[in-house]
């Protein structure tokens, strides 16, 4: 079991939401003082995601369940965060994610389409008993190129 949790829900497996999802949840484990985190990565549960007793998602499931830090990346897509996220964050019983602290990342095309998906992940999380940080991370356009120095940025102005 790892403290920090990082949650991919880009379906497309090597996104650059997954790059900066694995950035960010490197610099926050080291500033925790763990070298390691858990990955769940939608790519990689693919059609499992909806099949009742998937095994990979009922583990995936636990996983984020037993964190006390989740970091929680997704393109934006269509004014909201992508929909093989909400097909596994939907799996979670009511109030799965009490006394974990939960940052939302969010990837975009351009700023508003980021910033609105930030705020419906965030709203989510918090649905679920999540206690979400002040300010999600959202990176768009060109940043996505350069997701080591994105995460850099974010993490040196979260973590104190």
């Amino acid at each position: 079991m790892s403290e920090v949790v990082v949650i991919s829900g880009h379906p497309s497996p090597g996104s650059s939401t997954l790059q900066l999802a694995t950035a960010v949840g490197e610099r926050i484990a080291a500033s925790r003082g763990d070298s390691t985190f858990d990955m769940v990565d939608v790519a990689e549960l693919g059609p499992g995601l909806l099949v009742t007793g998937d095994r990979a998602t009922g583990e995936a499931l636990l996983t984020v369940q037993d964190a006390t830090l989740l970091i929680v990346a997704t393109p934006a897509w269509r004014g909201t965060f992508s929909g093989a996220l909400k097909v596994l964050l939907d799996q979670l019983p009511a109030n799965a994610l009490a006394g974990v602290l939960a940052v939302p990342v969010v990837t975009a095309d351009v700023q508003p389409q980021a910033d609105t998906a930030e705020a419906f992940l965030a709203r989510l999380l918090s649905e679920l008993g999540a206690d979400v940080v002040d300010f999600g991370l959202t990176a768009v356009g060109p940043e996505l190129a350069e997701p080591v120095a994105v995460a850099d940025l974010y993490a040196s102005a979260i973590i104190r």
